[in-house]
């Protein structure tokens, strides 16, 4: 469902917006008592108070994510734009072949970045497994019939371009726990319990006034899932630096 963010923001907010009228309708059956107010106040204060607090923790993890998969797209184009460059230290015909084998990974790996559909995404993923096992045979070759230390210069490039990728598979595995997104979510049902049984009544304006807090934290709920969510939604990565890594190499 988290992969989904417009179809989560839906459900969020219809299930807090049916928590504050359960809310409202338990206070008809239950009202306040004058004497129960000033600690009522106090347990819904404090209650929202730590809903936002747990919102704003949740949007920095999500942006710390967001941000360590570009940073690992940038180290990705620096890997592959070195070993292209080093691969000239290999034999002349090994290094042509590289070279070539480099420019189409560096194709996968801007399809890895824009593919939306999991089909296609299975597809990428097992040609770039492919590519990655004839790269380092090719490198692979030439280091073992010259062990030299500029041979290895290449051969270490390689590795690079292959842990690269490895780094950027981890980082978008990396996502909030659904445990943590279920207490978040508990966490507002219970706000909005307390805000509808806190409001003085359900009809005209205060009807309209009982939306506002469901609205409110599902958008907050949608951007948090949309920014942690990489390939659906809004908000992705892109590829910039391996797009203008492959604009240059085409010149």
């Amino acid at each position: 469902m988290f992969d989904y963010p417009r179809l989560f923001f839906v459900l969020v907010l219809i299930v807090l917006w049916l928590a504050a009228q359960v809310g409202a309708s338990w206070r008809r059956h239950r009202p306040l008592k004058d004497e129960e107010r000033d600690d009522f106040a106090l347990v819904e204060t404090a209650t929202l108070t730590l809903l936002g607090l747990i919102i704003g923790f949740s949007f920095s993890m999500a942006i710390a994510r967001y941000d360590l998969r570009k940073n690992y797209e940038e180290a990705e184009a620096n890997a592959i734009g070195t070993e292209y460059v080093r691969a000239g230290l290999l034999p002349a015909a090994d290094a042509t072949g590289v070279r070539s084998q480099l420019r189409r990974y560096l194709d996968l790996r801007i399809l890895y970045y824009h593919t939306r559909n999991q089909a296609e995404l299975q597809q990428i993923n097992a040609d770039t497994v492919q590519l990655q096992d004839e790269m380092w045979s090719a490198v692979q070759g030439p280091a073992v019939a010259q062990p030299t230390p500029v041979i290895a210069l290449a051969v270490a490039g390689m590795n690079d371009v292959l842990n690269s990728q490895g780094y950027t598979q981890a980082a978008w595995w990396n996502r909030i726990p659904g445990s943590a997104w279920a207490l978040m979510i508990a966490i507002a049902v219970c706000c909005n319990l307390l805000v509808g049984y806190g409001a003085h009544g359900v009809g005209g304006a205060k009807a309209g006034l009982l939306v506002v807090l469901p609205l409110v934290a599902s958008i907050a709920f949608l951007l948090v899932a949309d920014i942690d969510s990489p390939r659906s939604g809004f908000i992705h990565v892109v590829p910039q630096n391996l797009i203008s890594l492959a604009q240059s190499l085409s010149k």
